[in-house]
């Protein structure tokens, strides 16, 4: 049997410290209130005889005084009761050491797993790690109320990030790249002036994601568009300086040549600075910077063209792959790519189809870009079209006071998420019920959405320069309060929810896919939209909807209900929960249905979201894949590939994964066995836990979560 320990960790059950805790309450009570060695013995094997394959240490403790109870030992059971009260002093005065000693021996699988990109190994990171630990004690016992705590360790709600809670620090943003570009900038106390060459500025726009990663804890997201004047000063550069110097010598022909030979390795160097410095600066937090480059060809841009040829050699170049310590080329896992279809380049015709062609020979091998169409967030954002914040988080429409839309420049305050399959499991199939809770439980996000606010309430512009002085977010006086880009909706804060799907499936007894089932999943969906809205009114604050990105919560809500519910078919038995509205992975679905049957709740999730569909390797069948391209312009505003295609990112391995004797995926080049740098993991759900052999069939091995 394993035992949960309060921090998360699963140890192996040891019957001696029951015996040892009984003897302890034993020592404390007067002779006649004593039990025999004999009995405790039988307490202890009791509860090692329950035959459950898991146990939280408060259901053993709680059993141990039902017993106790049975044997008419009151007075032994109220010293077993106060020594546990004072062992949970003691952990409440200081509840890190474990977790902390735990991530040094690299054995808290939570921590180390709950961030992909970050290594959990390596010192640098460990000391934001250590800190995070640190953060989240303080935040548990100290600045949140006990019952929002409670409810996010009942796995009621999540209250994200709270390892960085305790900074005073904001989740994502659009940088304000252009701003910062234009008029300068200041790290580190040095001035940053407008660059002057292509090459400079992609350098500079490097540093600044770097400075403006190492001060807030979220994704960061950049308009390419920004570049494109800069990459026409230098071929205004070259032109003037290769007139002065061979204007004589060469005919205008001759000269345009050279121009355009030098212009192309100034792109190409470029970009290459851009993807080599974003994967080899590391942050503060101990990682590569999580930083999205928003790809888009605005019709009306003056820069248009350079901006073309910008985006064209970003893709291409992530084509390509950057080399790993071996010298082989692998897939970076920053930064993400973002490409926007318009009527430009949605492949019907458009002068810019040839760069979405690229972008999806791109997608067939390292699964970025990431698609948005222009023509379906115009419907949903006032006729705006903009990044997303980092990776999935929109921001909302909002005005200057001159009328204009602004969207570079702000950022989202932090991310409560609700946890619905909860909900209905308690509900057990009560309509009325299910709403009431569901009424409750939107109000604790509500609560635990405010502390988000309130911390980030006074702070002035010190404590990040680069976001509050010198423009990535404002260019703030020193000492000045960020108070006013808190309010009325100039920033962000979202509620996000997981597990639409099983929800649906416990009240109404099938997916949400199906037409009978659909109308109480949209009810759901239109809830939570709707109290953002109302929260919106009330405070002025920008509340938002967002189909939540943390992958790893899913299985954290289905872990934790699994323990308190036992194994509910559909529901907990699969170890993890569906992300936000999406369909199961195990339905039997096409890519083009998949799409359609979402789009209409990425419509009502407005504060984020995103669909995606696993495909087959397409390598050799581009046109199907540029078919479903064609499909998302019509049909959803933000849609991904995940690529069922083998491929080992430490060695480059292009071919089929092996399982081995041990039954462990392993790539048959380098022998490399972390999932997480295969492609395996991203055919489905990107499950990492333990694997099971599936006796029925050979040269097969299935995830406990769903066939492989």
């Amino acid at each position: 049997m394993k035992v949960i320990k309060r921090d998360g960790t699963t140890v192996d059950f040891d019957r001696t410290k029951i015996i040892i805790a009984l003897e302890k309450a034993n020592d404390a009570v007067d002779e006649c209130d004593k039990i025999s060695k004999e009995q405790i013995e039988n307490i202890a094997d009791f509860v090692a005889d329950t035959h459950k394959k898991r146990m939280l240490v408060e259901d053993i403790q709680d059993t141990v005084e039902e017993k106790l109870m049975e044997l008419g030992c009151y007075n032994l059971m109220k010293a077993y009761i106060i020594y546990r009260y004072n062992r949970a002093l003691v952990r409440r005065a200081n509840t890190t050491d474990d977790s902390i000693l735990s991530l040094i021996k690299n054995s808290n699988k939570d921590v180390m797993e709950e961030n992909s990109n970050k290594d959990a190994v390596m010192a640098a990171t460990q000391r934001d790690l250590i800190a995070g630990e640190v953060s989240k004690d303080l935040t548990r016992r100290v600045l949140l109320p006990e019952y929002i705590s409670k409810a996010h360790d009942e796995g009621a709600i999540h209250f994200h990030d709270a390892d960085y809670f305790l900074q005073p620090i904001f989740n994502c943003c659009l940088i304000n790249i252009g701003d910062m570009l234009d008029n300068g900038t200041v790290m580190n106390g040095k001035l940053i002036e407008s660059p002057k060459s292509f090459q400079v500025a992609c350098n500079v726009m490097t540093q600044i994601i770097a400075s403006v990663a190492s001060s807030q804890y979220g994704g960061q997201s950049v308009d390419i568009s920004h570049l494109g004047k800069y990459l026409r000063k230098s071929k205004e550069k070259f032109s003037k300086r290769i007139h002065e110097k061979l204007g004589d010598e060469l005919t205008e022909e001759q000269i345009q040549k050279v121009v355009k030979e030098r212009l192309a390795d100034e792109l190409r160097s470029g970009v290459q600075t851009i993807q080599y410095q974003i994967n080899t600066l590391m942050t503060t937090n101990g990682q590569s910077p999580f930083v999205t480059l928003f790809l888009y060809l605005r019709e009306g841009d003056e820069y248009i063209e350079e901006n073309a040829m910008i985006i064209e050699e970003i893709l291409r170049q992530r084509y390509q792959g950057i080399k790993n310590e071996k010298g082989v080329y692998v897939t970076p896992a920053f930064p993400k790519l973002v490409y926007v279809l318009d009527e430009n380049n949605c492949l019907k015709g458009g002068k810019y189809d040839y760069i979405t062609k690229l972008a999806v020979k791109c997608s067939s091998k390292r699964l970025y870009p990431d698609y948005i169409s222009a023509k379906k967030m115009r419907e949903n954002y006032e006729g705006n079209v903009f990044s997303p914040m980092g990776c999935r988080s929109f921001l909302s429409p909002w005005k200057d006071e001159e009328g204009n839309y602004k969207f570079e420049g702000r950022f989202n305050q932090g991310v409560v998420s609700i946890n619905l399959p909860q909900i209905a499991i308690l509900a057990k199939g009560d309509e009325d019920r299910f709403w009431s809770l569901f009424e409750e439980r939107l109000q604790l996000c509500f609560d635990a959405l405010m502390c988000r606010h309130n911390a980030l309430k006074g702070i002035i512009s010190d404590t990040s320069p680069v976001h509050w002085q010198y423009g990535a977010i404002a260019r703030l006086q020193k000492g000045e309060k960020i108070d006013k880009f808190l309010e009325n909706g100039y920033s962000t804060i979202s509620l996000g929810y997981i597990g639409l799907y099983e929800c649906t499936k416990l009240m109404c007894g099938v997916s949400h896919t199906d037409p009978t089932a659909t109308p109480f999943a949209l009810k759901v969906m239109k809830t939570m939209r709707e109290h953002c809205e109302k929260w919106k009114k009330e405070t002025g604050l920008g509340f938002g909807l967002y189909g939540t990105p943390a992958e790893s919560l899913c299985y954290r809500f289905a872990r934790i209900d699994k323990e308190r519910f036992g194994t509910i078919k559909d529901v907990t038995d699969k170890g993890y929960y569906t992300n936000s509205y999406h369909v199961d992975v195990r339905e039997d679905i096409d890519a083009f249905s998949k799409f359609k049957f979402e789009s209409q709740f990425q419509t009502i999730s407005s504060g984020g979201a995103i669909s995606y569909v696993e495909i087959p390797n397409m390598r050799h069948n581009l046109t199907a894949l540029e078919d479903v391209v064609k499909f998302i312009y019509d049909n959803i505003q933000y849609a991904e590939f995940n690529t069922k295609s083998d491929y080992c990112h430490v060695c480059g391995y292009d071919g089929e994964i092996i399982i081995n004797d041990n039954l462990e995926w392993e790539c048959p080049n380098c022998h490399n066995k972390d999932q997480r740098k295969m492609n395996v993991t991203r055919r489905t759900c990107g499950y990492l836990g333990e694997n099971f052999w599936n006796v029925g069939k050979t040269k097969e091995i299935k995830s406990r979560v769903l066939h492989l």
